[in-house]
């Protein structure tokens, strides 16, 4: 790739004259050796596969098999047919669909992780609910998931996307990041804008740690991915009105770094620590072990 920061990836999007998304489509065919024809063909087959575990998670039994989580994403649009959500049905769209496909993810079904599976559902909830609302065509979406890609492959250079390396927020604040930034591309944004959202966005989750209960990506990771799409369309809607990530975003991405590195382990996938040790949190383990 010719970019390895974000500050190096908006620059030369904006001299090429082309998206985020278009560029990094161009830096993986070079990269690669493949023809764009055949990575963009890979792409699509990977969003196909994101439609999918959306609809599967409003539809069918997500019911994972320690019997934690499942269907709430249902729940939540069911409420939706007959309340007026807090947060208006774009973000309450958004919200659903990331719970879906993290409740896929949890019952063993078939999700494009992004950029794992503990953070699957928020790049989905994000693309999905907004290609509905604004009409747009899945050629579109997967330019989207190519800017996401390319803002993902500088975290993961530079920092953590792992919850056992930086804590949650390498996980889910990484697909937070890469959905605001990609969104703002979609959108018309300018690269600047995009990595602005990036960083305004991964500000927000500074510092989360992880701790799945039971060792199990369920709780609270499935709730934190519905969280974590409504904060990448606020960072998106922030960044493409103007407001900077003042902090650079590749320092954000730093202290990312930093913060994860020094955060003690039983915060950091270990199930060691946080909500993993409350007392329902030990009683939910207990529980899974007499099985």
């Amino acid at each position: 790739m010719n970019f390895r920061t974000l500050e190096q990836l908006a620059a030369l999007s904006a001299e090429r004259g082309v998206t985020l998304g278009r560029l990094m489509l161009e830096e993986q065919s070079a990269e690669s050796g493949r023809t764009p024809e055949h990575e963009f063909d890979m792409m699509a087959q990977y969003y196909a596969i994101m439609k999918e575990a959306v609809q599967r998670g409003l539809t069918e039994d997500t019911t994972s098999r320690s019997g934690l989580t499942g269907k709430d994403a249902q729940r939540v649009m069911s409420f939706r047919s007959g309340h007026e959500l807090n947060l208006g049905k774009a973000a309450g769209d958004a919200m659903a669909y990331a719970l879906a496909v993290s409740e896929v993810n949890a019952s063993m079904g078939r999700i494009i992780a992004t950029p794992t599976a503990g953070s699957a559902g928020i790049i989905p909830g994000v693309f999905v609910s907004c290609q509905e609302r604004f009409g747009w065509d899945d050629e579109h979406m997967v330019y989207g998931l190519f800017a996401a890609g390319a803002i993902g492959y500088v975290i993961a250079n530079n920092s953590f996307v792992s919850g056992a390396e930086g804590g949650c927020q390498a996980e889910v604040g990484s697909a937070i990041g890469m959905a605001a930034g990609a969104l703002t591309d979609l959108r018309g944004g300018t690269p600047a804008q995009a990595v602005h959202a990036v960083g305004l966005a991964l500000k927000n989750t500074l510092g989360l740690i992880c701790d799945p209960v039971g060792g199990l990506v369920e709780i609270p990771c499935i709730v934190r991915n519905g969280f974590g799409a409504v904060t990448a369309l606020a960072a998106a809607d922030m960044a493409l009105a103007g407001v900077r990530s003042v902090i650079p975003s590749d320092e954000v991405v730093q202290v990312m770094l930093e913060v994860g590195s020094s955060m003690p382990e039983k915060h950091r996938e270990t199930a060691g620590g946080g909500l993993a040790q409350t007392p329902t949190g030990k009683k939910i383990l207990n529980d899974l072990h007499k099985r």
